[in-house]
C-alpha cells in the first residue's frame, strides 16, 4: 500500500488525478485512433491499469476469502479506493470529477474483478446508480448528488428490479402519483445492489397507471435520498456468490419525492434506464473478463504444480486443451468489452448491440472457465480452501444481473434482424 499512498500524497486530489496530471477533461479516451483500431493502451491508461492492479493485489486479494465467508460489506476497501480516486471516476470535471471514459473505467473494473468480483460489484454498483444522473440529470441534480460522492466515501444504488419484474421492466408495479409539487411512491424493489448502504438511489416507478401505456411513456426516473421517510431496506440477502456485495429489497411506503428530483421529464424513465445499460454493460463484461483471467492464472499455476502419472498435469493434453480454451475465452472477452466501450465512448448507434454481445459472451465464458478451473483442480477445486470454487460461485451472477444472457441474445437478434430488414 505504501506505493499507492505515495501517489496519493503526490497530489492534492487522489492518486488517479496525479496520474492524469494537468491534461484537460477527456470525454473520449479509449484505445482507438481516427485511422482505426489501436490495440496498444496509451501511457496514461497503462498507469490507470497499474494503479488498479496494485490496489487489487494489496487491498482486495488478501481480503477476498474472508469477505466471502463473512459477507461483510467492504467499507474499508471502498474508502481506500475513494481516497485514491478509483471511485466515481466518470463524474464530470466541472463538478470536480475525473470524467474518465467508459473504456478507462473498464480497465479499472477488470483489475478489481481479478481480485474479487464481489468487491468489484460493491465498487461498481455505485457507478450504475450514478449513470442515470450522468446522462439525464440537470446541472443542479448533478452538483448535489454526484458532488456529494466526491466530498466523502458514499455510494449510490440503482433501483429498477422488483419481485415480479426483472427482465420484464414493463411489469414494474411501484407507483409514483403526483400530488402538488411532489410524488408519492408506493411499492417494492428487489435485488438492489448497495441497497442497504447507499446514500441515494435512482428509482424507476410507474407514473402512468394505464396498463396499455407503452413503456417508453409509462415510467419516470427519480433520485431518492436513502433517509427519506417511508423508504425501508430489507434484510441483506445471502447469495451464492459475490457475498460481500450488499443486495436487498427496498420497500416504499408513501415516500414523498419532490418534483425537483425527477430525472429528465415525467415519462422518460424507461429510456433513461435502458440508456444506462449501454454504458454499464461494458464494465460488467470487463468484470467477467477479469474473473476469466483469474481462472486461467490459477488453473495454469496449479497445472504446473500438480503431478499425476509421473508428470505435471499441464503435460496431459486434456488439461492443456482446457487451458488453451480458457486463454481464447479471456482474449476474446477482453476484445469484446474493449469494442463495446469504444462504441459507447463514440456515442455510436450500435452501442447497445455491442454492449450486449460483450456482456453475454464474457458472462458465458466466465462461467465456462470457472467450471473448467474447478475441473483442473479436481477434488481440491471442490474445496473452499482453494480459490476456484469461489470463482465458480461468483461467476454465475454475470449471466443474470444487468440483463440475463437470454435478454442479451434478444437484444442482439433484434438489432441484427432490424439491420437485415434495413430498419437500423
Amino acid at each position: 500500500m505504501a506505493a499507492l499512498q505515495q501517489l496519493a500524497r503526490a497530489a492534492s486530489r487522489p492518486a488517479l488525478s496525479a496520474i492524469r496530471g494537468t491534461s484537460a477533461s477527456r470525454k473520449y479516451s479509449s484505445a482507438g485512433s481516427p485511422n482505426g483500431y489501436n490495440f496498444e493502451l496509451n501511457e496514461t491508461q497503462k498507469e490507470y491499469q497499474e494503479l488498479a492492479r496494485k490496489f487489487t493485489a494489496e487491498e482486495i486479494i488478501p481480503r477476498a476469502a474472508e469477505l466471502d465467508r463473512t459477507g461483510e460489506y467492504p467499507w474499508d476497501i471502498i474508502k481506500k479506493a475513494w481516497e485514491l480516486g478509483l471511485l466515481n471516476n466518470h463524474i464530470p470535471a466541472d463538478i470536480g470529477g475525473m470524467e474518465l471514459s467508459v473504456f478507462d473505467g473498464c480497465l479499472i473494473a477488470e483489475e478489481f474483478a481479478y481480485g474479487c468480483t464481489g468487491v468489484k460489484t460493491a465498487l461498481e454498483a455505485s457507478g450504475l446508480g450514478q449513470t442515470p444522473v450522468l446522462i439525464a440529470g440537470n446541472k443542479e441534480q448533478k452538483k448535489k448528488y454526484l458532488g456529494r460522492l466526491l466530498e466523502e466515501p458514499l455510494v449510490a444504488a440503482y433501483g429498477v428490479t422488483e419481485p415480479g419484474a426483472g427482465s420484464d421492466v414493463n411489469g414494474i408495479k411501484t407507483r409514483a402519483e403526483k400530488k402538488g409539487d411532489e410524488y408519492i411512491v408506493n411499492g417494492q424493489k428487489m435485488w438492489i445492489t448497495n441497497g442497504g448502504v447507499a446514500n441515494w438511489y435512482f428509482l424507476l416507478a410507474r407514473t402512468n397507471p394505464d396498463p396499455k401505456c407503452p413503456a417508453s411513456k409509462a415510467f419516470t426516473g427519480f433520485i431518492v435520498d436513502a433517509d427519506t421517510p417511508g423508504l425501508t431496506p430489507g434484510r441483506k440477502e445471502i447469495n451464492m456468490g459475490q457475498r460481500c456485495s450488499d443486495t436487498r429489497g427496498i420497500t416504499f411506503e408513501d415516500v414523498r419525492i419532490p418534483k425537483e428530483n425527477v430525472l429528465g421529464a415525467e415519462g422518460a424513465g424507461f429510456k433513461i434506464a435502458m440508456g444506462t445499460f449501454d454504458k454499464t454493460r461494458p464494465p460488467v463484461a470487463a468484470g467477467a473478463t477479469g474473473l476469466t483471467r483469474r481462472c486461467l492464472d490459477e488453473a495454469t499455476k496449479y497445472s504446473l504444480e500438480r503431478k499425476t502419472f509421473g508428470t505435471q498435469i499441464a503435460n496431459h493434453q486434456a488439461v492443456a486443451f482446457m487451458l488453451a480454451d480458457m486463454a481464447q475465452a479471456y482474449e476474446l472477452s477482453r476484445l469484446g468489452w474493449m469494442r463495446s466501450a469504444w462504441e459507447a465512448d463514440r456515442g455510436s448507434k450500435s452501442t447497445a448491440f455491442h454492449a450486449s454481445i460483450a456482456k453475454c459472451f464474457a458472462a458465458d465464458m466466465a462461467n465456462k472457465c470457472a467450471s473448467d478451473a474447478v475441473q483442473i483442480f479436481g477434488g481440491n477445486g471442490f474445496n473452499s480452501e482453494y480459490p476456484v470454487e469461489k470463482l465458480m460461485r461468483d461467476a454465475k451472477i454475470f449471466q443474470i444481473y444487468e440483463g440475463t444472457s437470454q435478454i442479451q441474445r434478444l437484444i442482439i437478434s433484434r438489432n441484427l434482424l432490424a439491420k437485415a430488414a434495413g430498419k437500423a
